[in-house]
Parts: C-alpha cells; structure tokens; sequence
C-alpha cells in the first residue's frame, strides 16, 4: 500500500511537470491508484482537503531554482496562483515559467535581486499577492523579511518574527534550548568579538571546536579548528562567509564533537498551540558540513531514541510558539546521546523524504498553518511507511575536495522518471545555465521502496539513468556513497567521506567498461566473427577479444563473448542510436552505461556505474603502433596557481616581488557562496599577480607565477 501512495504522488509530479493542474491531475491520480473523492491518496494529502480548503488566492515565492519549483507545484494542486520572482540571468529558467507570472527583481548577484526585498515588496504590491513562501536560503530565515510583510498585511508562509529571531539566532536558540531542557552542546553563550577572543575562547573549550555563523545554515559560515592558528584563520572565513550569504558576521565557538551522526527530527505547529514530532532524517553523508545523501528513517535509532528526541523538538517549538513546518537538528555520538545543534526555521532541503514515508505535503501543511488553520493530525497519527533516500545532484566535480563547482549549459538533460518509485525535484531542464551566482545544485533525486535495501537498489538504477552532459557532476561519488559496505550496513558518522576516502575520491575501476567497445565493432553486414582489440584506460593497455555468439547479428540486438585479461564474459546489448542510455547484460545482470563522447581515433569517454572512463579503444596493430607516438609533457603546476574551480576573486595577498612559503596563502576564490584559500605550492619568489580582488575567473585560469 506505502508504494502505491508513492505512485499517487509520482503521478502528480508527472502531470504539474507537464504543466497540467486541477482536476488533470485528479483524474492522473485516480486512474493510478483508482481512488474515490475524500479517500487519503498519493501517501500524503487527502483529495477533499485541497479541492475544497480556501486559503489564498496568489502567492509569491521568494526564491528560484527547484524549490520555488515545489512550492508551485502544491501550490497548483490547491488553486493558488503564483508569482515568481527572477534575477536577470534567470529569466528563462523554469520556475519562471511554471508560475502564472513572473517578475525581474534585478541583476544576477543575490543581494542585487533574491535578497533586495526593496524590489520584491514592489512586486507584492504590484501582482497583489497575499502570502510569500521563502522556500529556503535568501529570505526564508530574515525576520526584517517577515516584519515587512506582516506591516503590508502580507501573509508569511512560515513561524512569526519572534520564533525566526529566537531559532535563527544561534546563541539566543541554544539558551532557549537550555531552558526547554533540551540537550545541548558545550561552548561559550555569547558572540566572538575578534579572532584573538576567539582564540581564547577555544582554549579555554579545548579543542577541537566549531566556529560558526550565528544566522547562518546549509554549512556556510563554519569551520572547524584543531589548533590557535586554524581558529584564527576559521574566524576570518566563517565571519567573511557568513556576512556575504546572511548579511550578518556574528560567530559562536562550540565543542566540536568527534565523528557524530547528523539527524534532525522534522516539526510542524499552528497557531492554536498544537506541535507534531514528524520523524527523523538521517543526514550524516557530508562534504564541507554539507549535506549530500539523506534518508529517512534512520537506520541508528530505536523507537525510545526516537521518541525522546521528538519529544525534545516539540518542546522547543513549542516554547517559542512555532507555527509552520521547521527542523531541530542534532548530533548523535555512538552511545546514542544527543545534543541540540540548531534549528532551521524553514522548509528543509531534504523535506521529500519525511513526505515519502510519513503521507504528508509539508508545502500544504505550511500554507494551511498560515492561513490559520489547526494541524488536522495528532502525533498517533504519523507513521512510518517504507522507506525513503535522497542524493543531492550538484554540478560538481566530486575529484577535487568531494565537489568543486562546475559551471555551463546543460547540453543534455534526461532524469529518471522512468524508473519506478523515483521523484526528482529539480529546476532546470536541458539548456539551462549552471552558473557561478548561485548554489550549484542541479536536483534532488529520491527513491522510495518498502524498506531499506529496496529504496538504495532503486537509488542505483535511477543514478545510472540520469542523464546531465554540459557541466561535472557528483553521480559517480553518490553512487559509490550507496552500494559502499559501511553505508549499507548504516555504518555511517559526518566523517565517512574523509575516512572511507582519506586521498580524495578517486572513482570506481571496473573491468566492465570495457564493453563500450561494442560500439566499435562495425555490425551490419560484417562477415569477421572474431577481433583482437586493445583498450588503454590510465597507465594500462588491456588485450581484449571478441567472437559473435550465434550465426549473425541483429540490427537491434547484439549478442557477443569477450575476453578480457583470460576472464570471459558473454554480453548481450540493445541498440538504440537515439538514446544516450546502453542497456548492457552482463553475464545475466543487466547493466546501463552512457556514451559520453567518442571520435574517429578511438578515444572513448563513457559512464559506468556513476563513474566517466576516458579509454582508448584500438586494433591491435594500432596499439602496437600508437607506443611510437610522443606525449605531451606535463605541465610543471609548482611555480603558478591555477583557479579550480570558476569563481570570483575576493582577495589577493600577495605582489610581485613577494617572497612565500608553501602552504601559505595566495588568494580567496569564492564559488556559489563559498569561499576557498589557493595557497603556494612551493617557497619561492612571486613572478606576476594575473587577478585582482573582484575579478571573475574560470577553472584553469592562471592566477599567479613563481620564479
């Protein structure tokens, strides 16, 4: 029955995609699941409660990209028109054309356009909408946001002022968590004036310790810092970030505790004094804290853990009067105590998967909050159905430090709706612009099975079907994530990718991406049985051979017995010339690999199981041959700095002339809102500066030389 639910809800997804709403969508819904008017369906909302409910007649959504997507969607199914609001870059983007109208609120720099509430009340009154629903990030935790709106008669879809400056205030939340009684983390109750109290605060701790944005979330603003000079240095980047992606400097110091798990407990509360607990999120699976795969539940509570930490969350929204849906994050250590890190007064990144497994529309429980509305649930009445995991689909090339942003134009674009139970929550289609203004998620990507195992089989079919050519992608390290042994037994803390990776993530080797050379072998009317080939992939040249198996082969189907290094498998693919996917059977298991690029000398560039192989594919005559052939020298990257990523410059410290050290700082890059020290290489003198604070520069560019 929970996958039939989830059926329900795919079905919904699938007819707001093609811009069909109202009773389309009900009758899309019913043929799948041949449900009634007023009986629950689609595993979270009942048909009656948004066919009759009044609420509002036009919302805004103060934001972009696959969230405003989302809200537009529930907004849809309950009759609300919408307004989008976009920055000059965005103006074909897909929110925008989603929405029943939509207006430019300025240039592509956020705080000139997602963040110029000036420019976005004007819009309010200009389209006459009655509510605003943030999303999350840029306004949706700005209280002076919500007192704007409030004084025009403008309704919030979120908590009052008071719960956002109480939970969005570090320091004021973790007093007010204290006398909740809720656990909380030792450290030092106050802001850090400077980097020399800082310091002193850290010893007096002890180390290590967390230094942290006070208004801030989504990991910006936080560094974590082993020793005097890393908490110096931690103080500069956290207070330079947090001003730059909240408007506000403010850092606390807190103990940093060791290899904890991250799970957060999902609420949600009126304004009659009601508060549900909605279960839990694990969250644990971070780069640069983070977070890049999510699941509900979690594999590490047990029912009384559970309960305690629900209990606790409800006792905090509850003394700050909470009215919407909203998140209590904690830090779990391996005895299964837990502190309370911060609470999110907003919709959460990864609030599909609490949707899959509990029934709800957490959208449509906050409009209907707002407007007044009682919660129509008691805390009995949540469940837990199946199971549910979300990987974070960035542009991302997932080789430098677990995902540097990559950016460009999505050349081709095919998500994996096709694959049963999976719902994707995106904001671009093929031809949308990646770009440096904003934070380089591509989509949210989630399965949904009646347990565990069955949601991270799915999970891997569904990210070896995704299609995304244009910019780098971090499916290849998602795929590792989910089938590695740790994760699948729920081994897991906020240090698995730098313990299960210690080098930096290298990508998976498999002999199997060998068989793209199928597609080298030239089928029609060919009457050769047999070929010897080589396959160069890295430092190593493979001999393979491959014979037909069967008298003659099949336009469509292909049927072959290859060797590889003595290991003999039989192979069976579908051909498809308009499909970018290759089904491949591999000795009974069925396999898809994706043809990236390939040209008229061999060289091959093909994704298997998450992973890009660049091979070269060649007779054996040419191998024999190609050994003559002279390598280009690589290039000598200890004396300049190159830009890894694209980004803009925030600061250069050094000049010509200047003599550095290794290790020690050249200049900040800053990239989707995260800000990144290039340091020297070597000790040497500076030979040329090529950048300049403000400079906007791209992957590869030459930043600075050395003599």
């Amino acid at each position: 029955m929970a996958t039939q639910h989830f059926v329900g809800f795919l079905a919904w997804g699938a007819a707001t995609r093609r811009g069909r709403a109202g009773a389309t969508w009900q009758a899309c819904l019913c043929r799948v699941l041949h449900v009634s008017e007023g009986r629950k369906a689609c595993g979270f909302f009942y048909l009656s409660s948004f066919v009759s409910l009044q609420t509002f007649e036009k919302l805004l959504i103060a934001n972009r990209g696959e969230i405003a997507c989302r809200v537009i969607k529930t907004c849809k199914k309950m009759g609300i028109k919408t307004v989008a609001i976009h920055s000059d870059v965005d103006a074909n983007a897909v929110h925008v054309k989603m929405a029943d109208e939509a207006v430019c609120v300025g240039p592509a720099p956020t705080s000139k356009s997602y963040l110029n509430m000036d420019a976005i009340m004007e819009v309010i009154k200009k389209t006459r909408a009655q509510a605003v629903h943030p999303g999350y990030g840029f306004l949706s935790e700005n209280k002076e946001f919500a007192r704007r709106l409030a004084s025009e008669g403008v309704t919030f879809i979120g908590p009052d002022t008071h719960a956002i400056q109480a939970m969005g205030d570090k320091i004021e939340s973790k007093l007010l968590a204290k006398n909740a009684k809720v656990n909380t983390i030792p450290g030092f109750d106050g802001v850090v004036k400077d980097a020399d109290e800082a310091v002193r605060i850290a010893r007096e701790i002890g180390y290590p310790v967390m230094i942290k944005a006070s208004a801030g979330g989504g990991g910006k603003g936080m560094r974590i810092a082993w020793d005097d000079e890393e908490t110096r240095e931690g103080f500069r980047f956290s207070s330079q970030e947090a001003a730059s992606s909240f408007g506000d400097d403010r850092l606390l110091i807190e103990k940093f505790i060791d290899n904890p798990r991250h799970i957060e407990i999902q609420v949600c509360g009126d304004k009659h004094g009601n508060a549900l607990w909605l279960n839990e999120r694990e969250c644990s699976i971070q780069r640069r804290n983070q977070k890049v795969v999510e699941e509900a539940p979690s594999t590490f509570l047990d029912p009384e853990t559970r309960r305690a930490m629900g209990e606790q969350a409800v006792a905090l929204a509850k003394a700050v009067k909470y009215s919407s849906a909203g998140t209590v994050e904690f830090l779990v250590d391996s005895s299964k105590n837990f502190y309370f890190l911060e609470m999110n007064t907003r919709l959460q990144v990864e609030h599909p998967v609490t949707e899959c497994i509990t029934g709800l529309d957490l959208v449509q429980e906050m409009i209907r909050v707002a407007k007044g509305y009682p919660l129509r649930h008691k805390q009995a009445d949540i469940p837990i159905n199946g199971w549910a995991v979300e990987c974070r689909v960035y542009a991302e090339d997932p080789y430098k430090s677990f995902g540097l942003p990559s950016i460009g134009k999505l050349s081709q674009y095919q998500e994996p709706l096709h694959v049963p139970s999976v719902r994707v929550d995106s904001g671009i289609q093929q031809g949308s612009d990646i770009s440096i203004y904003y934070d380089p998620m591509i989509s949210k990507l989630i399965t949904y099975g009646s347990n565990r195992a069955e949601a991270l089989k799915r999970m891997e079919e569904a990210l070896d079907n995704y299609v995304i050519r244009g910019v780098a992608h971090n499916i290849s390290l998602l795929r590792e994530v989910i089938i590695h042994p740790r994760f699948v037994q729920g081994d897991i803390s906020t240090k698995f990718l730098p313990e299960i990776y210690p080098d930096g993530f290298k990508g998976l080797f498999h002999l199997g991406i060998f068989l793209i050379f199928l597609e080298r072998i030239p089928v029609a009317k060919s009457k050769r049985s047999t070929w010897e080939l080589s396959v160069r992939l890295g430092d190593g040249i493979y001999p393979v051979a491959v014979s037909k198996d069967g008298s003659s082969f099949s336009p469509c189907l292909v049927s072959q017995q290859v060797e590889v290094d003595g290991m003999k498998l039989n192979v069976t693919s579908e051909w498809n010339l308009a499909s970018p996917l290759l089904s491949v059977t591999i000795d009974g298991t069925q396999r898809t690999i994706q043809r990236l690029s390939r040209n008229a000398s061999g060289d091959t560039s093909i994704q298997f199981l998450g992973t890009v192989y660049k091979l070269q594919i060649l007779t054996k005559v040419a191998a024999e041959l190609s050994k003559y052939m002279p390598e280009k020298a690589a290039e000598d990257t200890s004396s300049i700095l190159r830009s890894p990523m694209p980004g803009a410059v925030v600061a250069v410290s050094v000049k010509p002339g200047d003599t550095v050290s290794e290790g020690q700082e050249i200049c900040v890059i800053e990239a989707m809102k995260m800000q990144n020290s290039m340091t020297a290489a070597k000790t040497g003198k500076v030979k040329a500066v090529h950048c300049k604070a403000g400079d906007t520069v791209g992957e590869g560019d030459l930043l600075v030389e050395l003599e």
